[in-house]
């Protein structure tokens, strides 16, 4: 059975029976932005500026690693940031903030991983004006930043960053269904930032480095080339598990590979392997990793990564920021 990657970044007759509706969808995603951008729909500002970080096309393209790095960047800058997520697949209801008694299932794997890393202050909720205003009433932040929700235009944004993955791109270039667009390509044209994610010659790029791997019982950390010895189980369950397999591939590891959905909920049998006494090791996304550690066996390992941003994009973030908090 073909997955949807498969439909998404082809051209295929499935794809071409479904573009009727694909209009359908444009057309509707076209008149919405147009009616938030006239008023008919109301936007709500925030008392800080505020940043969204998101994509035009659905699956992952690297943009919370991006988001990670971007704070740690905003307050090497001496700039306090705040994050609004959707809390996607947590059980919470209304609004909240993010606490040491949240878990991955609470409130969703990506806020709290994004909490986890960064340290910074995070609000999550369906409503983000709501969140974002709940956040603002508990911290001190100079700016707020959307982990997503480029297409969420209820809330007024000073700066746009849209992400793209050099490697899949826009797919077959069509929008839901036949493809994997959420909005039409020409979209990008009214951003502030168009960032690259992969080995590119654009400006405003970033590529995602690791090194070492983190035990998921002990603690312990080891060099990810120290798993080339033998074979090893690897997990994913991110938006694009192939660029996770490809990345230990090119450390030098012999994979037997397990991919799952984005935001895949685990349980013990999913990792239950034949190995699974400890013969094998097992590496996983971080993402996967916070939400495996509560049942995990002594031979998983989780493996960071982290956004390598070349200087322009580092410089124009910066100079937009601060820009935009001094006005």
């Amino acid at each position: 059975m073909k997955t949807l990657d498969a439909y998404w970044y082809s051209q295929n007759p499935l794809a071409w029976i479904l573009l009727p509706v694909s209009w359908l969808y444009c057309s509707l995603v076209l008149l919405r932005r147009f009616l938030y951008r006239t008023g008919l729909l109301k936007s709500y500002k925030i008392p800080v500026p505020l940043i969204v970080i998101g994509n035009i096309s659905v699956g992952g393209t690297g943009k919370t690693p991006l988001l990670i790095a971007l704070c740690e960047l905003l307050k090497k800058q001496g700039i306090r940031p705040g994050i609004v997520s959707r809390g996607y697949g947590g059980n919470f209801t209304g609004e909240q903030l993010i606490d040491e008694s949240d878990t991955p299932s609470s409130i969703g794997d990506e806020p709290f991983l994004i909490a986890q890393r960064t340290q910074c202050p995070v609000a999550v909720g369906k409503n983000r004006v709501a969140a974002a205003e709940l956040l603002l009433r508990h911290h001190s932040c100079d700016v707020l930043i959307s982990d997503d929700g480029l297409q969420h235009y209820r809330m007024r944004r000073d700066i746009e960053i849209a992400v793209i993955d050099v490697d899949r791109q826009f797919g077959n270039g069509y929008c839901l269904p036949s493809g994997p667009l959420r909005e039409p390509v020409g979209r990008l044209k009214q951003v502030d930032l168009v960032v690259h994610h992969g080995l590119t010659t654009h400006n405003n790029s970033f590529v995602l480095e690791f090194s070492e791997a983190v035990n998921l019982v002990t603690g312990e950390t080891r060099s990810v080339a120290s798993f080339s010895h033998a074979p090893v189980h690897a997990v994913a369950g991110i938006g694009h598990p192939e660029r996770f397999f490809e990345q230990l591939t090119k450390a030098g590891l012999k994979l037997i590979k397990h991919a799952f959905p984005d935001h895949h909920v685990y349980t013990k049998s999913d990792l239950n392997y034949d190995e699974s006494n400890g013969k094998k090791s097992l590496l996983m996304t971080e993402k996967d990793a916070v939400k495996c550690k509560a049942f995990a066996i002594e031979n998983s390992w989780a493996v960071p990564v982290t956004a390598k941003l070349s200087g322009d994009l580092i410089s124009n973030v910066v100079t937009k920021i601060k820009g935009v908090i001094s006005e």
